[in-house]
């Protein structure tokens, strides 16, 4: 989804899961391989490397106790199967003791196979190792692995040293061609870097033929990350001039570029401007999408203009472009939030109608912001939607709505709501402790004062405001006597 958070219940489920896969993914490579295709050598490595007892040193001992027979390809398995679970300086001195043992039967393509698993890791010491030993022995860079390399550099806010690489690639016999300017200039644009991206394209113009739309669409991306809109829309005329006609991806990211702007500047601007550049559009043929649309939507929602949210959602419907579940989302979502309730609610039967069937944080979101703003039973109308979709997932709903309702008083749609999850076989986060009242603290809402300014006031407070209402008055009936005295002598 394009403008959605995951929800805390679906992060936090996704977290177990890759902890799970994270502590059991050696022991699974043991158990369920079959035995002949898992060689002793790659088991007692894997071992070895993956201990967390002993310094390097420790391990260093260890592996000098390896009785089997090293090769190139068995290093490379070692690596892939302990980069998850081994720290990178384990796997580093492995490395580094491996490349001792097989001196020159290390190959280079295994060199760069270390080098973008460092660089996947981000381990920034590791990787300045094996791209200086590679130097000096004289061996090869794959372009593959240099894309790796200065994305992570580009990413760790080395930027300096990413042009460095690339300026000295010839002493890693590696080719400054089209790929690897490509590579360079998306890293750069990626972090926002245009301008040092487009020193790179002016000094290499030779060198970009065939990958001339690849390197545009990185400028107009890292312009458009600035929201600089001047610079993004020189790129496009320079793409037109070159021949070169921009492409859907092009125009939607210097849309968004526009919003954001515009979103900060110009609020009354979002509407008009982005209906322009999808006039644009389509007089080259480029239809827009939905997600053209919903990159508008998003950000009319997020300063709450509600008629013209509306307003473009119905003028995305004539245009014939179809919304999809997002656009619904952000409708009804600033709907909501803007107190427009019933509003929001015939915008979730429309989508419902027209047969979308939306994803489960569709309902997640929303629901969140009704409880959120206290209107629990619109939450639990749109809970009765989302389970007519039959779309699942109902159990993290179910954990914020009966704590919800309980706290509200209203004890007998929490054990309603609880009774239907255990029907479900659902495994709930929150504790049946929330159903008791003796327990659960019920939320006592202020209530407003009913009595007027003076009556909600203390009888001195009153007082002194009497008092000075009757100054105020004498003082004006001083000057109109003045005034008349001074009339009357002229």
């Amino acid at each position: 989804m394009h403008f959605l958070l995951k929800p805390k219940w679906t992060s936090l489920q996704l977290q177990r899961v890759d902890t799970q896969k994270s502590e059991h993914l050696l022991l699974s490579l043991y158990s369920t391989v079959p035995s002949n295709q898992v060689s002793r050598e790659l088991k007692e490595l894997c071992k070895v490397v993956s201990s967390t007892i002993g310094g390097l040193d420790d391990l260093e001992l260890s592996l000098n106790q390896f009785t089997g027979s090293l090769s190139s390809s068995l290093v490379t398995q070692v690596i892939d199967s302990c980069k998850h679970e081994a720290p990178t300086r384990r796997l580093l001195r492995f490395f580094l003791w491996s490349c001792k043992n097989l001196s020159a039967s290390l190959e280079d393509k295994d060199y760069n196979h270390a080098i973008r698993v460092f660089a996947e890791k981000k381990d920034h010491t590791a990787m300045n190792i094996l791209v200086s030993d590679l130097r000096k022995e004289g061996r090869v860079m794959e372009t593959q692995s240099f894309g790796v390399l200065v994305e992570t550099l580009v990413k760790l806010g080395r930027e300096d040293k990413a042009l460095g690489f690339f300026k000295n690639l010839e002493k890693f016999k590696c080719v400054q061609d089209s790929v690897t300017v490509s590579a360079i200039v998306s890293a750069l644009c990626a972090k926002g870097h245009a301008r040092r991206a487009e020193g790179v394209v002016y000094h290499h113009k030779d060198k970009i033929s065939g990958m001339e739309l690849c390197i545009y669409r990185s400028l107009i991306y890292g312009w458009s990350m600035q929201e600089n809109v001047k610079a993004a829309r020189k790129i496009i005329k320079e793409m037109k001039s070159a021949g070169i006609m921009p492409d859907l991806f092009c125009y939607n990211t210097f849309l968004r570029g526009l919003c954001e702007r515009n979103l900060k500047r110009n609020p009354s601007g979002l509407v008009p401007e982005a209906l322009n550049v999808m006039m644009e559009m389509r007089s080259y043929r480029i239809a827009p999408t939905s997600i053209s649309y919903n990159i508008l939507l998003s950000c009319l929602g997020r300063t709450r203009r509600v008629k013209e949210s509306c307003r473009v959602l119905e003028q995305m419907k004539k245009s014939g472009c179809a919304p999809d579940w997002v656009s619904y989302y952000l409708v009804a979502r600033v709907l909501y939030l803007s107190g427009r309730f019933g509003k929001g609610n015939k915008i979730v039967d429309e989508m419902i109608e027209e047969g979308i069937i939306p994803d489960r944080k569709f309902y997640y979101d929303l629901i969140g912001i009704l409880c959120g703003v206290e209107r629990v039973n619109f939450a639990l109308e749109l809970f009765e939607r989302m389970k007519r979709s039959s779309v699942g997932g109902y159990g993290p709903v179910y954990d914020v709505l009966i704590p919800k309702v309980c706290r509200g008083g209203d004890f007998v749609k929490g054990r309603e709501l609880w009774d239907e999850a255990m029907v479900m076989g659902l495994t709930l986060s929150c504790s049946s402790n929330v159903l008791d009242p003796s327990i659960t603290e019920v939320f006592q809402p202020r209530r407003k004062p009913t009595e007027g300014c003076l009556g909600s006031t203390t009888p001195s407070i009153e007082a002194r405001v009497k008092k000075t209402v009757i100054e105020v008055n004498k003082k004006k009936k001083s000057k109109k006597m003045k005034n008349k005295k001074n009339a009357a002598s002229r």
